[in-house]
């Protein structure tokens, strides 16, 4: 039976120092389905319109999103996901990401790909300080990495703590230049607030105005198909709190999970239903749960709703 020290076996330094700026995701969909061998092509570089260390940084980030994957091997082809196929193609649902719903999906994602992105999955489903400084996230990580038996360097820590910081916050740096300074666009979502003024950073959990219950639905229902094996119902605080639930990697309240899942029984025809037993909040769960592709065409098909 596989540990899960097994199972994850994250890699590091991919993004080269570079949060993914506007446009790159589009870029990388584009250019794979022109030639599923590009990045492993000299005319990358000439086709991408970027340098060296940025067609790596791309190819990257259009794995940790999920937009393709590859074969066995660096060189091998790549390939576009469904996700990638659905969101990111020219006639596909948000090719461009013009809507913020798209920002979040991509951000679930990201942040649930334990091999390409670990930092990133480790701050959003296991850290819970409210307040934090790069030092102390840092030690955070390190400590994580060595429970999951994970080796590495504390600069290369250091470098995966300052490019997860520039995925989610605004540059503030003025002294850098203007292309230096474009910043990602997962900043938009608000979740980590920089407090230059006393070098901290700030994880904002709440209510999300921006992310749409079929996004959160989709969260919920991929969530649930993990955990509610021969469950019946799941408890409102694990799917808020517990690592790679909703709650966690949107960063939400209690009450805030409550109203979605009370919009959601609406959307799904009663398949998802807020009851409560005993003063516990629960989501009952109308689905033949020993069968996980149904929560799979449940999932695609909020998100086909919203993006029609």
């Amino acid at each position: 039976m596989l540990t899960i020290q097994d199972r994850i076996k994250p890699s590091f330094g991919g993004h080269e120092k570079f949060a993914f700026r506007d446009g790159w995701l589009k870029k990388g969909v584009d250019a794979v389905c022109e030639d599923p061998l590009i990045f492993s092509s000299d005319d990358a570089l000439v086709v991408l319109g970027v340098g060296k260390n940025m067609v790596r940084s791309i190819r990257h980030w259009c794995l940790a999103t999920n937009l393709f994957v590859e074969g066995e091997g660096r060189k091998s082809p790549l390939s576009l996901t469904p996700m990638g196929n659905q969101l990111m193609t020219d006639n596909a649902w948000d090719p461009f990401l013009e809507d913020t719903a798209s920002l979040w999906l991509l951000h679930w994602q990201l942040v649930s790909n334990t091999t390409r992105s670990f930092v990133w999955h480790l701050v959003f489903n296991h850290f819970y300080e409210a307040e934090f400084s790069k030092q102390s996230l840092a030690a955070f990580i390190q400590t994580q990495l060595e429970r999951y038996s994970v080796s590495t360097t504390s600069r290369m820590i250091e470098r995966e703590v300052d490019c997860f910081l520039r995925t989610y916050t605004v540059s503030v740096n003025t002294s850098r230049s203007a292309e230096e300074r474009l910043d990602c666009p997962l900043s938009e979502l608000d979740l980590i607030r920089a407090v230059p003024q006393d070098n901290v950073y700030r994880l904002n959990t709440g209510p999300k105005a921006t992310l749409p219950v079929e996004v959160f639905g989709y969260g919920l229902l991929t969530y649930l198909r993990s955990v509610a094996q021969h469950r019946r119902t799941v408890v409102v605080d694990e799917c808020t709190y517990r690592p790679g639930s909703p709650g966690q990697i949107f960063r939400l309240d209690e009450n805030s999970v409550i109203e979605y899942v009370e919009s959601l029984s609406v959307l799904t025809k009663g398949k998802l239903q807020l009851q409560e037993s005993v003063g516990i909040q629960q989501i009952y769960i109308d689905i033949d749960v020993d069968q996980p592709a149904l929560f799979e065409r449940i999932a695609d098909s909020l998100l086909e709703s919203y993006y029609a």
